[in-house]
Formats: structure tokens, C-alpha cells, sequence
């Protein structure tokens, strides 16, 4: 079992940043590779990047590539979002994801299905 809590949201201006960061409880963060998503008001919850359990391949979405950049630090159970350039479509609650990955350590999970554990996430909002 693996429990997820977010923080680092809050209100910020286009143009702005803000990083997130993700604690994970549990002795075996490094088995896990890690993702982004977030879900704005009336859509869907979307991928927003991933991370392999050494922190040596990432994946982005294509909104968010060269702005987000995601990292992971296995010694202190926690994955981070560094958001820049915050655009008012960023606005979401953004949540964690973890997934259990055997044996291929550099290998990024897209797919929210694929995906075992979820934090409660943390709200983003960004004005214009």
C-alpha cells in the first residue's frame, strides 16, 4: 500500500511558477515509476508527465513540454512538478500517480489505467 499527498497548489499569475511535490509513504518509493495528471472543471482528467523509477526517462504531454519539467528524489519518497510559464488553461487539480513497474526500471507509465495509487491532489489556479 502506498499513500499519496500532494502540496505546493495554490493561485499564481500567467507567466508565473509554482513546483509540486508529492510524499509517498512506504519503504519501496523506487519501485514505483510516477506520474502527473490533472483535471480541470467539467473535462477529463489528463496526462500530464511521467516519470521512470531510477528519475532517468520522463514523458511529457505536448501542452506542458518545455514549461513542466518532473523529478524525483527515491531517497526522500517524493516526485516534484515544476511548473513555469503558467498559462490560465493549467488551471486544475493536479494529482500524483504510482505505478508498480518490475523489472524495467526506465520505463514511463502513461496510461491513467496503469496506474495503482492516487493521491487527493491539490488545486492549481492561474489568472490572467
Amino acid at each position: 500500500q502506498v499513500q499519496l499527498v500532494e502540496s505546493g497548489g495554490g493561485l499564481v499569475q500567467a507567466g508565473g511558477s509554482l513546483r509540486l511535490s508529492c510524499a509517498a509513504s512506504g519503504r519501496t518509493f523506487s519501485t514505483y515509476a510516477m506520474g502527473w495528471f490533472r483535471q480541470a472543471p467539467g473535462k477529463k482528467r489528463e496526462f500530464v508527465a511521467a516519470i521512470s523509477r531510477n528519475g532517468f526517462t520522463t514523458y511529457y504531454a505536448d501542452s506542458v513540454k518545455g514549461r513542466f519539467t518532473i523529478s524525483r528524489d527515491n531517497a526522500k519518497n517524493t516526485v516534484y512538478l515544476q511548473m513555469s510559464s503558467l498559462k490560465p488553461e493549467d488551471t486544475a487539480v493536479y494529482s500524483c500517480a504510482a505505478g508498480s513497474v518490475v523489472g524495467r526500471i526506465s520505463r514511463v507509465i502513461v496510461a491513467v489505467e496503469e496506474y495503482d495509487y492516487w493521491g487527493q491532489g491539490t488545486q492549481v489556479t492561474v489568472s490572467s
